[in-house]
């Protein structure tokens, strides 16, 4: 099962740069879409053979996440916990026979770690989550988490250090995530490749110079590791400020 996630900053934009065309060369079984920026009825597209579940912000034009599947989920639920997260359209879960997948859009903690607290609520809330989810049936967790792990995540980790996606704190919870049961699917293939990034900033020709950040992820359920086939990002796909990341599950 092929499984592509993008943080499309914007669709209606990313469907002028060439969206359909991805989806076709794509060939997924489910695309999971973050940063959407929008309400279904702002575009019609047509894209046959996929259901379409959003959900959309509470605020015009603001985050917002998408799930296009070709296999109709048992039961699809949008956003989680308290209803302090469930305003900003930033998760959408899709349940299936066998596995639960969440599309999530991480809250950034913003310039000068402004939102750090709020942050650190969300990932302990979200962490409790996908505990929950899996335990009953292994997960497939992934989207625009908006942390870069470890230094070989980053371009310039140094320069970096305590920006937001880069801070102690974002980087800690991650750890712990991982440590309660879950795989970064990425870096499992790939345990020492470096230039391997999903983010890059428009400002000083970031993208051309490779300058970038790993902030997107495929994180599943560890007892799903012998079920990956392949794990990677699509750096040369362009149409947004982030490439998607692909996932293959042998399902």
């Amino acid at each position: 099962m092929k499984f592509v996630s993008w943080n499309v900053n914007g669709l209606r934009a990313c469907l002028n740069k060439g969206f359909l065309d991805f989806c076709a060369f794509a060939d997924a079984d489910v695309i999971c879409l973050q940063e959407t920026k929008m309400r279904p009825e702002q575009a019609e597209f047509d894209l046959p053979g996929y259901h379409r579940f959003w959900n959309s912000a509470d605020k015009a034009g603001y985050s917002g996440t998408a799930i296009f599947t070709r296999t109709e989920p048992l039961r699809v639920t949008y956003d989680f916990g308290e209803d302090i997260h469930r305003h900003e359209g930033r998760v959408i879960t899709a349940e299936y026979p066998n596995f639960y997948l969440v599309c999530c859009y991480t809250p950034n903690s913003k310039d000068g770690l402004a939102r750090l607290d709020y942050r650190m609520e969300w990932e302990d809330a979200i962490r409790e989550y996908l505990m929950e989810l899996d335990a009953k049936k292994p997960v497939v967790y992934c989207g625009d988490l908006n942390v870069a792990h470890e230094e070989i995540d980053i371009k310039n980790p140094k320069t970096n250090h305590m920006s937001a996606g880069f801070s102690d704190e974002e980087r800690a919870k991650m750890t712990q995530l991982l440590a309660s049961g879950f795989t970064d699917t990425f870096r499992y293939c790939y345990p020492d490749k470096a230039g391997a990034y999903s983010w890059w900033s428009y400002r000083f020709n970031a993208r051309k110079n490779n300058a970038g950040w790993r902030i997107d992820y495929f994180i599943i359920s560890n007892r799903l590791q012998d079920k990956i086939q392949t794990a990677d990002i699509w750096n040369e796909v362009l149409g947004s400020d982030h490439c998607p990341v692909v996932l293959e599950l042998n399902l």
